[in-house]
């Protein structure tokens, strides 16, 4: 099997179950910032932080290709003929997002309370960090806009939400680990 079909050399892909649209639709932006967000995770995992965060970091690339699977797939083509679903995925949504809030509960309970904002960055650990969590917000914002026009598990925008949480709270703990100072927002009138 070739990596190159040339039937989207015109514009349009195919969707999950043969539909074709435009690369442009809003299901491809939702799956393909889905994508991005998952490559960017995979950049974060690549650098100097904990074999913990290491594993926990694969296990959401893991959940994010369940999430990209069930964008790709329109509501039309999730069902077989047969009645089964074409995606053979357990439903998605409550135990992924459990298991999230679990992590951020233990990493935010071995930090400092916040009483400020705090600004991106202090270490390029850090700033990455921050990066993949402002990219998994547009994921969520392209999802919601999705929602708005076709069905979306709202597992997914669960997760998407709660995944964003997790990676401000990384962002922090990796901040912690790193003795990173960080620095808060303080609104110039206050200074």
């Amino acid at each position: 099997m070739k990596i190159y079909t040339k039937t989207g050399d015109a514009g349009e892909t195919s969707l999950f179950g043969g539909k074709r649209v435009p690369k442009s639709h809003i299901r491809i932006d939702a799956y393909g910032t889905v994508d991005e967000l998952n490559s960017y995770i995979g950049l974060l995992r690549d650098l100097e932080i904990d074999n913990h965060h290491k594993t926990f970091l694969i296990n959401i690339q893991e959940e994010l290709f369940v999430i990209g699977a069930f964008l790709a797939t329109p509501e039309e083509s999730e069902t077989l003929k047969n009645g089964k679903s074409r995606l053979r995925l357990d439903v998605f949504g409550e135990k992924e997002v459990a298991v999230l809030e679990k992590e951020i509960d233990a990493l935010d309970g071995q930090l400092e309370p916040m009483t400020h904002f705090i600004l991106p960055g202090g270490n390029v650990v850090v700033s990455h960090c921050h990066i993949a969590r402002t990219i998994c917000r547009r994921a969520e914002r392209i999802c919601v806009l999705l929602q708005s026009e076709e069905t979306v598990n709202v597992g997914i925008l669960k997760y998407l939400n709660r995944l964003s949480d997790y990676l401000f709270v990384l962002a922090r703990m990796l901040s912690k680990q790193l003795q990173v100072v960080e620095t808060k927002w303080i609104p110039s009138k206050n200074k």
